[in-house]
């Protein structure tokens, strides 16, 4: 299992092979495994620049571009480890603010694939310590690490942070991280240290209690949005707040009004944190950069010919559809999405229910996704409509675009999954970077 990783470089396509032959498919939690992998490796998550390590079912990647515009536009080198990719593997690696090259990706994977002989370690254990295995031979300022899944049980709570966070709560994965927004958060707060700084938003009072409990229990200096921390929307600009005083900020050049939170976190992070005192937090509002998050489709291959303004979002739950669909306004909506089967697809689709006027069902390709003919039937019963088109390929749905051009006003929309995001920024020539 490679988690759809491929490469155009032959020694990199190698090694990605052998990582797929290491013995576990599939999401798999605990630690054992990567402790062990990354004690044969010499333990190089010991020897990280400052960690700020985030988790959260949505919003956690936004608020690592966040911390990474704003650590680098004061001249600070930062490592990154997000995941999942989205055309190439080697975006899950950013070392001192440039993403891991082929010459440099194929021997360290071959390195850790060689060290887990024996072992049966899954995809995301061998690359989180591929990555650590990077950064600590590499000089960075800061290291930016986003959890895989949940927290406590997730590879990546090896490390020592400097300052954790906990971004947006929403109910997903619960076949491993329960089925109450309660038991998440206290996945979620898994990653808590004792007396590291904890930035959070504000949740629901049965998961803040499970978070707030976690932190008296280790000693975590806790701070909770709208209580130690806030922002908000003053006219065209932002207003955050905290102890330490107030600051005006730029509207962030990411799309969306959730994103206004996650520059929020990204802010009390820095300013809670007492490791890196070099940042700015204004101009990396405005150079923060993280595709597939209300990203307008430039030209290129798939949209060549269509006039229409392109949406493609990798929403994947049903809050990250509800965010989406309140970010894009009040207009009307043309919908493509393609939904991994363990989604529940009614719920993401109803987030968007008096808005769409067309509807097409895309496959997600190389994942177990929902039938296109099953999101076709759902998307006729909750928007009315009669001719939701289930397409086969992604390619077949712009050019269904093309021969019936949306009407003056519509949007194209296309979410779903970060899987298919990739997918058709791959076929549209806009290469993350």
């Amino acid at each position: 299992m490679t988690d759809g990783a491929t490469s155009s470089h032959p020694a990199v396509q190698a090694q990605l092979e052998r990582l797929g032959k290491l013995g576990m498919g599939g999401d798999v939690l605990g630690l054992e495994r990567v402790t062990e992998l990354c004690a044969r490796l010499g333990n190089p998550q010991d020897r990280l620049p400052p960690v700020f390590h985030v988790a959260g079912t949505n919003g956690k990647g936004s608020t690592l571009a966040f911390l990474r515009a704003g650590l680098g536009a004061a001249g600070q080198r930062v490592h990154a480890f997000t995941s999942p990719h989205l055309v190439r593997f080697n975006e899950r690696i950013r070392i001192a603010g440039t993403l891991i090259d082929d010459e440099a990706l194929a021997p360290l994977l071959e390195e850790v694939i060689d060290a887990a002989e024996g072992m049966k370690v899954s995809f995301f254990e061998a690359t989180t310590a591929a990555a650590f295995l990077a950064f600590s031979r590499s000089p960075a300022d800061a290291c930016l690490v986003e959890v895989g899944l949940g927290g406590r049980l997730d590879a990546t709570n090896i490390v020592s942070p400097a300052c954790t966070g906990i971004a947006g709560l929403g109910m997903d994965h619960m076949h491993f991280l329960g089925d109450t927004l309660a038991a998440i958060a206290g996945e979620k707060a898994g990653i808590a240290k004792a007396g590291v700084p904890l930035v959070t938003m504000d949740y629901p009072a049965d998961a803040d209690a499970t978070i707030e409990a976690r932190a008296a229990e280790l000693a975590v200096p806790r701070y909770r949005k709208g209580r130690d921390w806030d922002i908000s929307a003053r006219g065209g600009a932002l207003r955050y707040e905290d102890a330490l005083g107030t600051l005006d900020l730029p509207s962030p050049a990411l799309g969306g009004i959730h994103q206004v939170g996650n520059l929020g976190l990204a802010t009390a992070m820095l300013r809670h944190q007492r490791v890196v005192e070099t940042f700015d937090i204004a101009k990396g509002a405005l150079a923060a950069r993280w595709p597939a998050r209300m990203h307008r489709l430039g030209p290129g291959p798939l949209t060549h010919g269509i006039e229409a303004k392109i949406i493609l979002d990798g929403a994947h739950n049903p809050e990250a559809a509800r965010m989406l669909a309140d970010s894009l306004g009040d207009g009307p909506i043309v919908l493509m999405a393609g939904i991994l089967r363990n989604r529940d697809y009614t719920a993401m689709l109803e987030a968007f229910r008096d808005r769409v006027t067309r509807f097409a069902g895309l496959p997600v390709p190389g994942h177990e996704d929902h039938d296109t003919k099953d999101l076709c039937a759902e998307a006729n019963r909750i928007f009315g409509l009669s001719g939701s088109y289930p397409t086969g390929d992604v390619g077949q749905a712009f050019d269904w675009l093309r021969d019936t051009p949306p009407a003056s006003g519509e949007t194209v929309v296309v979410m779903g999954s970060l899987y298919l995001a990739g997918d058709i920024l791959r076929r549209n020539e806009e290469w993350p970077v």
